[in-house]
């Protein structure tokens, strides 16, 4: 037996975000996001029709969650502001009700002994200013700068670790490309130019925070998965797994820390004529403003091989240049469908140690999705989710053999504190430490939640 012990000043939690926690009330003020408007236009595309105003409740209920966060023993825990419920047109007039409640949330927060971690945007832009374009729209990233900026005068005293973007790849991906998030194009060249002023606006949001000259730290969210090829000694396979490393990893991975552009990513964007819209000063500006802190979201790995398959999509895309590959040997979560790679993790943060500065990072999410969790209810009408055990730990046991090899990885935080709605899952799978019955909307800490909280008095746990 083995103790994995972590280093002093670990930070244990978990994290959400303002959109699937929140809900909505009919006076709170908050405008419209896409989400809003695609709920209210296309409900069939939702599971069970369930849309953003149900959530969790955490606007009205955020002293009872926090609560419980506290009895589980985080030490910090990630949400986000939501920007159309702080300025309900996406600019202009502040809705003095949103200052309010995040200011009173935030202090709840610190008065439980958990710090805020703080994100300024989670998949959830203002319907007016998607309106004019969202992310397509060059005015869309000055907003994006004045709205980080308005953050920081509000909330600065308060918060200590901002990011500027969480998974900033996803509104790339599910937005112009799968399908699954508003407005459902596919056009990989509207995804370029979306995926390009997202990460400019990051950058100038990281100047706004510097100009300010706030304490703490601000960096951004990624969704880091790891790219490993069929044959790693076939030199087809290797550079397929290159490319879509630099579509789906580097593309945000490398201007966050190092402030350009993958040369493989620029090539392929270049041969098929569909660079981004720029400015002549913009590229200085995402090289002096790259991230303090890096916060990796780990799920699973992508597998790839070179291109043998025929093009399916009339337009590029992509997986024009890799197919996937099954691996054989794969272990799966049934209920999502995304395979189970604890040494991803480990893989991930090795990487970020040598090659991109073993920058200051932290694990922001990593969970387990399961459907009708209900069936694991005991007597006491407590969730056994033995399975959610076994999943943090074996890759928490990987965290730590990256930590022991010299990762500068600062903490762990699981997807998610409480279940809560998912784009357009809803509540079909249950993420959570804490179990949330709908009907009732009463929480109750599943056995994870109470495996999690002696690992947090621990500092670790016994292998």
């Amino acid at each position: 037996m083995t103790n994995l012990h972590f280093p002093k000043d670990f930070w244990w939690g978990a994290a959400a975000s303002g959109p699937q926690t929140e809900g909505r009330t009919a006076d709170d003020g908050k405008g419209d996001s896409i989400w809003d408007y695609w709920y209210a236009t296309e409900p069939e595309r939702f599971y069970q029709k369930r849309g953003p105003k149900d959530t969790v409740q955490l606007l009205q209920r955020y002293p009872e969650d926090v609560a419980l966060m506290k009895e589980i023993g985080f030490n910090s825990f990630r949400t986000s502001i939501q920007w159309s419920r702080l300025l309900p047109e996406g600019r202009g007039a502040v809705n003095q009700q949103a200052v309010a409640f995040y200011r009173e949330y935030f202090a709840t927060l610190i008065e439980n002994g958990i710090e805020p971690f703080i994100n300024l945007y989670h998949f959830d832009m203002p319907m007016a200013l998607q309106k004019e374009g969202g992310w397509l729209n060059r005015e869309t990233v000055t907003a994006f700068a004045d709205y980080a900026a308005l953050c920081f005068e509000l909330f600065g005293d308060q918060v200590r670790h901002w990011f500027t973007q969480n998974e900033p790849i996803v509104p790339v991906e599910m937005g112009y490309l799968y399908q699954q998030h508003y407005p459902a194009e596919i056009n990989l060249a509207h995804a370029v130019q979306v995926g390009y002023h997202e990460a400019l606006a990051s950058a100038l949001a990281i100047q706004r925070f510097r100009q300010s000259q706030q304490s703490g730290e601000i960096g951004i969210i990624l969704n880091l998965t790891p790219t490993y090829p069929k044959d790693p000694n076939d030199e087809k396979d290797v550079q397929a797994a290159q490319l879509a490393d630099a579509f789906f990893n580097r593309s945000f991975l490398d201007p966050a820390v190092k402030g350009t552009f993958p040369v493989e990513l620029i090539a392929v964007l270049n041969e098929l004529a569909i660079m981004p819209e720029t400015r002549a000063e913009d590229l200085q500006i995402i090289k002096e403003n790259t991230v303090d802190l890096l916060g990796v979201n780990y799920y699973q790995p992508r597998r790839v091989q070179q291109k043998r398959s025929a093009k399916t999509a009339d337009t590029p895309m992509p997986e024009d240049y890799f197919d996937v590959y099954d691996w054989p040997e794969k272990k799966i979560n049934p209920h999502r469908g995304w395979e189970i790679y604890e040494r991803g993790i480990y893989d991930t943060l090795i990487n970020l140690r040598d090659n991109y500065g073993n920058i200051p990072c932290y694990i922001s999410e990593n969970g387990m999705g399961v459907e009708d969790e209900t069936r694991f209810i005991d007597a006491s009408g407590q969730i056994q989710d033995e399975y959610r055990i076994t999943f943090i730990k074996d890759h928490l046991r990987y965290v730590h053999q990256a930590i022991q090899e010299g990762s500068q990885c600062r903490g762990y935080h699981m997807w998610t504190c409480m279940d809560n709605w998912s784009w357009l899952n809803e509540f079909k799978n249950r993420y959570g430490f804490i179990a949330v019955d709908l009907a009732t909307q009463k929480r109750t800490i599943k056995k994870s939640g109470e495996w999690f909280h002696e690992v947090i008095q621990q500092n670790g746990f016994v292998d």
